[in-house]
């Protein structure tokens, strides 16, 4: 069963009661909300993940809530609990649906350590991965939201995660967040696509969160063996072009993109040392998405 198999009066009756109980990869959450103006679009951009059931182990027990006292009404909130613990400050209520995702890939970051956690996109052609790691502004949400749009198995937009053990990696194919003159960017590009109305005035700017296509919910149990790890940076007009980079600063950029790589130690060295092996690795700077759309399938055909 899948989120959109429920009909909108039962998902309604979860959420406000025991929770959704849904799959994300390797990761179950349960997530409660009384916040009744987020579901419609909650439940669309999870409409393909599986539901599991109730006697299901759950990794992150979460609840949005409203806020406390005065606050439920005049300038209300929302909080954000993480088995009943509030991690973070409330935010304004109307950020209550981007702040799941933010809390959810706290939850992730904090409490898995038996996994390389990478700030980065994750994307699949064939049976071969790309993966991404860039700092906020480079353009990575927006080329991976295009590329998920063109045929590349999405994986994740924010948290690549990668197993100690094999070096393979786990989808999470979660929403994939649009910040500011990207949101139109990618309306305009996949008018098909599904993203929610914009919330402005957060610390982001302005966020909306694109659906993950059906195709990558539905192959979430499918690791993938990664191949190129790119560093993308959007430069207005820009043509798009490659620049091979050397194992030794390739290694140094993962790792400074690696979330819990001085948690790991030891293991986190040996994670990051194999994937940079098995890896070809440049730098891509680009200006259109079609351009670099396809230079990505030319470099995934060439393989």
């Amino acid at each position: 069963m899948i989120v959109s198999d429920l009909a909108p009066p039962e998902l309604h009756r979860r959420l406000r009661s025991d929770g959704l109980r849904l799959s994300s990869g390797p990761f179950n959450c349960r997530i409660q909300t009384r916040i009744s103006e987020i579901v419609p679009e909650l439940i669309r951009l999870y409409a393909h993940h599986p539901v599991i059931p109730d006697e299901a182990f759950v990794d992150f027990h979460i609840a949005i809530e409203t806020g406390r006292g005065l606050r439920r009404w005049f300038r209300p909130q929302a909080r954000f609990l993480v088995d009943g613990v509030e991690p973070f400050t409330p935010l304004p209520r109307a950020q209550a649906l981007p702040m799941i995702e933010w809390g959810l890939n706290w939850c992730i970051t904090a409490y898995s350590q038996h996994v390389l956690i990478l700030h980065a996109a994750a994307l699949v052609r064939g049976e071969r991965a790309i993966i991404m790691p860039a700092p906020p502004g480079s353009g990575k949400s927006t080329l991976c939201a295009a590329l998920a749009n063109r045929g590349w198995r999405l994986l994740s937009d924010e948290l690549t995660i990668i197993r100690l053990g094999t070096g393979q990696i786990e989808g999470l194919a979660r929403p994939v967040n649009l910040k500011n003159k990207s949101i139109d960017v990618i309306r305009d590009f996949a008018p098909d696509a599904f993203l929610t109305a914009p919330v402005r005035d957060t610390t982001k700017g302005t966020v909306a969160l694109m659906a993950p296509p059906a195709d990558s919910v539905r192959q979430l149990g499918q690791a993938a063996w990664p191949r190129w790890v790119v560093f993308p940076r959007y430069v207005a007009g820009s043509r798009a072009a490659w620049a091979p980079l050397q194992t030794g600063a390739a290694f140094l950029q993962i790792a400074d993109n690696a979330m819990n790589y001085h948690v790991l130690g030891k293991k986190g060295f040996a994670a990051v040392s194999a994937l940079v092996d098995r890896c070809d690795h440049f730098g891509f700077e680009y200006g259109d998405l079609d351009e670099a759309i396809a230079c990505f399938d030319r470099l995934a055909g060439e393989a």
